[in-house]
C-alpha cells in the first residue's frame, strides 16, 4: 500500500538532540525538546496550553517535517513544552506514536488513511467527503483527524515547459490522445511501485484508455525523475507529486488528472484521542494555519528544503513569523 516517506531530503534538524524521556497521560514521549523563543502571534493568545508537555512527530520526508515543525513552534508559542518527535521512518511509525499515544499530534493525508490505514480500495472523489468519511472510521482507532488543509499533495505527471510548447499537453486525456496518436511520442519516468500498482500508471492507464509500450516506461529513483523530465529527451512524462518544490525550480508543467483517478492527498492535524479529550484548543491553534497551507505555499516551502538546502525547521519558523502566527523573542 502507498506511503509517503520515499522521497524528499531527511533534512538536518539543528536543534540538539538531547534523549528525554517522560510519563505522562499519554503514555512514555521521547524527543528532543523544542527551545525556541517564541511567543503568540494572531494563535496562542492567552497560552491556553501553559503547563501541558506534548510530543509532535511526522514521517521522514521534507513537507511533513516542515509541517511538524510548524506544529510544534504554535504549540510552544501557546505556553506548551513541546518534544520534537519528528522525521520517524515510514508511515507507519508515526502512525502508532499517535495510535498509542507516544506523540501527541502529527500531520498526515486524508488519501493515506482512507487506502493505506484504513484498507479501503477505491479513493472517494470529493476531498471533503474524502475528510468526513476518514475522520469518522478512524476515530474508532482513537484518532482525531482536524479539518483538512487545501494542500493534495497526490500523484500527477509532469512534462517540461519547453517539450510541452510542441505538444500543449493540459490534462491527462491530453495525454491519451496523443499516445494514440503518436505512441513513440508517449515515453513515460515512474518509479518502480508506480509501474506496477492499480492506483498508479497501470490503473491510470486503463482509466484513461491508454496503452504506454512497455519500452516507453523507465523505471527510476522519485528523485531522478524530476530532472530526466526536465532536462533528458528520455522522458516526455514523469511521475511526480503535486507538491514537490522541484516543480516550480525545474519548470514543469502538471497535467490536470480530469477524469480524477488519483486520491485526494489533503493534509490534515491528527491527534491522539486522549490528549484532543484533555486539549481541544489544538484545533483552535491549527485550523488557521491549516487554512493557509495550500499547493502553492507546500512546493514554494519543501522547494527551501529540497532545492536550497535550507533546514526544515528554519524554515518552518520563518514562514510562521511572516504570516503573523507566532512572533519570535
Amino acid at each position: 500500500m502507498r506511503t509517503r516517506t520515499t522521497r524528499g531530503t531527511r533534512g538536518r534538524l539543528l536543534l540538539m538532540v538531547v534523549p528525554v524521556l517522560l510519563l505522562g497521560g499519554c503514555g512514555l514521549k521521547s524527543g528532543s525538546p523544542m527551545v525556541d523563543d517564541v511567543s503568540p502571534g494572531s494563535v496562542g493568545q492567552g497560552e491556553p496550553l501553559k503547563g501541558a508537555t506534548l510530543t509532535v512527530t511526522s514521517k521522514n520526508f521534507s513537507e511533513n517535517i516542515i509541517l511538524g515543525q510548524m506544529t510544534g513552534l504554535i504549540l510552544k508559542a501557546a505556553g506548551a513544552e513541546v518534544l520534537d518527535r519528528t522525521n520517524l521512518p515510514g508511515s507507519i511509525s508515526a502512525r502508532e506514536a499517535i495510535i498509542n499515544g507516544d506523540a501527541d499530534v502529527q500531520w498526515d493525508y486524508t488519501g493515506t488513511g482512507w487506502i493505506t490505514f484504513l484498507g479501503h480500495a477505491d479513493p472517494i472523489v470529493d476531498p471533503e467527503k474524502q475528510y468526513e468519511a476518514v475522520r469518522d472510521e478512524d476515530k474508532g482507532n482513537g484518532v482525531i483527524w482536524l479539518p483538512p488543509a487545501p494542500l493534495d499533495n497526490t500523484y500527477a505527471l509532469a512534462i517540461s515547459k519547453k517539450n510541452n510548447a510542441k505538444y500543449g499537453l493540459k490534462t491527462l486525456s491530453d495525454v491519451a490522445a496523443l499516445a494514440k496518436k503518436d505512441p513513440g511520442a508517449v515515453t513515460i519516468c515512474v518509479e518502480n511501485e508506480f509501474a506496477s500498482r492499480d492506483d498508479g500508471l497501470p490503473g491510470m492507464e486503463k482509466k484513461y484508455g491508454m496503452s504506454i509500450p512497455a519500452a516507453n516506461i523507465q523505471k527510476m529513483d522519485a528523485g531522478i525523475i524530476y530532472t530526466q523530465v526536465s532536462e533528458s529527451s528520455s522522458c516526455l512524462l514523469g511521475e511526480v507529486f503535486t507538491t514537490d518544490g522541484r516543480i516550480k525550480a525545474m519548470n514543469l508543467d502538471v497535467l490536470e488528472d480530469d477524469k480524477h483517478f488519483f486520491p485526494n492527498y489533503n493534509a490534515s492535524p491528527v491527534v491522539h484521542e486522549a490528549t484532543f479529550e484533555e486539549y481541544p484548543v489544538i484545533a483552535e491553534l491549527l485550523d488557521p494555519l491549516a487554512k493557509k497551507l495550500t499547493t502553492e505555499v507546500a512546493q514554494t516551502l519543501n522547494a527551501k528544503v529540497d532545492v536550497d538546502g535550507e533546514d526544515p525547521h528554519e524554515v518552518a519558523k520563518e514562514w510562521l513569523v511572516e504570516e503573523g502566527f507566532i512572533e519570535e523573542g
